[in-house]
């Protein structure tokens, strides 16, 4: 299907400029399906994996269909997490830029409930939140919905699998029936489906496929860095790699320009090409980087459509892109003609299920690499000075000044000096500015051994375990995990409860608010169960999960009499799939709380006093890929 560009989808002048300014030339597949019908009043279904740009689907149209001068809510977009909300609602502030008098205010759990109050009090059109604090605010009677338009379900799949299902069964009673509702969701399996027959109108069905596809043969990796370090990686990926010709992508004309310009101060021969740039200008700046005479070439995917130069040697993913199809035109700018060629990825925060996705479409594997250190680039620029010095002296192209040596010589210099201080000069003013960058601290290599929450008891299935069917030998003593003592602690419902892990660890999660991959590990008896918690939550998980219930059953949980893990469960909670597994005494006892959410911990309905049921918790990759998760 071919791309329209955004002013052909029916947005109105001021969200043009909102959307110009944030840096897109055209919109992704799910934003070019979405837009139109939900600006004509539509119910919406948009499927689509996530990072494919869901949030401005739903976010322009809520922009541009609320009146200004209206005051009180008039759309409520719900997130599975506060962490989601928050980024969802700074994205609707900035597509609000030049609509004057539209605010928006995050609402979640975990958080104080003045400022979020005043903000709802201010007069705030658009609400962004969790559920759990959003069905508190509506029975505090803070949150009014009489004069609601519009509704948005942003990752649908991860609410149910949070177990929120609930909370929106009684959410749904408080809005108005007369509503435009729009769900955005990765999967719309069982579940998803019954929820949106039951709560949208003839909703318009978009679903983005994801064409399979084999990436030309060329060499590929990707580095793990912050958004902030990834200025400071392109450069030493650009020292050491010495391009002939490289061309570095972005997403947004913004990046462009501001990477391009960062270049240019750090001594790079680079221009920039994206939908802004004229057509004459255009032609100039390929013919220069065809030439060499630009040796790095910062592009949009837009702009780089058709763009057909042979000796390309690099190619930098300074964004991934939102769909698969666009990073197989990327990677295959490199490597042409029968040469070889080398794509690099920057990877921070959420790309990094992005990557994963486009690795599984696009039928490659893309492997991580070790971020060059400034020592290292500061080597490889030393080494390409001798090459170069060693090719000038070969050719004997310095005969010329042989006259200023002498003077120099005849001033009483050595000549070792000489060409020492010269080699100074030379090398300080090809010289480059780096920083350090939070990568270059130390941390453990992916795959290394590292500390694991399984191995945070005694008999937590690996090590020199009593527990667990294997290894034998002495109990070792309690080792800690981040320089946490662990408690384990009693929890009255079991497997005749039906309770499973994920369960448990989902209602700890949301009603405790723990940081990701805090838990320890979980055992299920027939009556009651066992959890491993860092001391120093020990009083708050105990306090918070005296709030929830566990179908109609009122949860209590207190410090276990015995702190080993050495009976035998019916169930416990073993590491996730693709992670290495017990040691010696991997058997039967299995292994820690293994896998976590992204956003663990920020449900919202943590602080909401009641009787919430919970539900299951979905599985998440550590960080690494090799593993379908879906």
């Amino acid at each position: 299907m071919e791309k329209k560009p955004f002013p052909e989808l029916g947005l109105s002048p001021e969200l043009l400029k909102a959307v110009a300014a944030l840096g897109f030339d055209q919109p992704a597949p799910i934003q070019a399906q979405a837009i139109p019908p939900a600006l004509e009043g539509r119910d919406v279904v948009g499927q689509s994996q996530t990072g494919s740009g869901k949030t401005m689907a739903f976010a322009i149209p809520v922009v541009q269909l609320i009146d200004a001068k209206e005051r009180g809510v008039r759309a409520l977009i719900m997130c599975p997490t506060r962490e989601l909300a928050m980024q969802v609602c700074e994205e609707v502030s900035k597509l609000a830029a030049h609509k004057p008098g539209i605010r928006a205010v995050p609402i979640y759990g975990g958080a104080t409930y003045d400022r979020q109050i005043r903000g709802l009090q201010s007069g705030a059109q658009i609400v962004v939140g969790t559920p759990g604090r959003i069905l508190d605010f509506i029975e505090r009677g803070v949150l009014r919905l009489d004069g609601l338009k519009m509704l948005v379900f942003d990752e649908a799949d991860e609410m149910l699998d949070m177990g929120f299902r609930e909370d929106i069964d009684i959410l749904m009673k408080a809005v108005p029936p007369e509503r435009q509702t729009l769900f955005f969701s990765a999967t719309i399996d069982g579940p998803i489906r019954r929820l949106v027959e039951s709560y949208t109108r003839e909703p318009a069905i978009i679903t983005v496929e994801h064409k399979a596809m084999t990436v030309p043969t060329v060499e590929q990796c990707y580095y793990e860095v912050q958004g902030r370090s990834k200025l400071e990686a392109l450069c030493r990926i650009l020292d050491m790699e010495n391009p002939r010709l490289a061309i570095v992508f972005g997403n947004t004309k913004r990046a462009v320009d501001d990477v391009t310009d960062a270049l240019l101060a750090r001594g790079y021969s680079a221009d920039r090409l994206h939908g802004d740039i004229s057509q004459m200008l255009r032609d100039r700046v390929m013919k220069n980087f065809r030439s060499g005479a630009i040796e790095v070439l910062v592009a949009t995917d837009v702009a780089a459509r058709g763009l057909d130069v042979d000796n390309v040697d690099l190619v930098v993913n300074l964004d991934l892109p939102y769909d698969e199809e666009d990073y197989v035109h990327r990677v295959g700018r490199t490597g042409r003609a029968g040469r070889s060629g080398k794509a690099v990825s920057l990877v921070g925060g959420r790309e990094i299920f992005l990557l994963q996705r486009i690795q599984r479409f696009a039928k490659v594997k893309v492997d991580r690499a070790k971020l060059p250190t400034r020592e290292e680039v500061d080597g490889k620029r030393v080494d390409s000075h001798f090459e170069k010095l060693q090719g000038t002296l070969d050719k004997g192209e310095f005969k010329s000044h042989e006259a200023t040596v002498q003077r120099l010589l005849d001033a009483g210099h050595s000549s070792t000096d000489i060409a020492s201080a010269l080699i100074h000069l030379w090398m300080e003013d090809s010289s480059r500015e780096s920083q350090e960058i939070p990568e270059d601290r130390p941390r453990p290599e992916r795959g290394a051994p590292r500390p694991r929450r399984d191995d945070q008891f005694e008999g937590a299935g690996g090590g020199r375990s009593s527990t667990g069917g294997g290894g034998g030998g002495e109990r070792a003593p309690r080792p800690s995990f981040g320089g946490l003592e662990f408690k384990r602690l009693f929890l009255n419902i079991g497997a005749m409860d039906q309770a499973t892990p994920r369960e448990i660890s989902g209602a700890i999660y949301r009603s405790a608010e723990l940081p990701p991959g805090t838990l320890g590990k979980i055992e299920i008896f027939e009556k009651c169960s066992y959890v491993g918690v860092p001391a120093e939550f020990v009083d708050k998980v105990i306090d918070s999960i005296s709030q929830t219930n566990f179908r109609g059953r009122q949860l209590r949980m207190d410090v276990a009499e015995r702190q080993e893990f050495n009976e035998q469960p019916r169930r416990s909670f073993g590491p996730p799939r693709g992670t290495q597994g017990g040691g010696q005494g991997g058997g039967q006892g299995g292994g820690g709380f293994g896998f976590r959410r992204p956003y663990a911990g920020g449900g919202g309905g943590g602080n909401r006093s009641g009787g919430r049921s919970f539900g299951k918790s979905k599985p998440e990759p550590s960080g690494f890929f090799g593993e379908d998760w879906e």
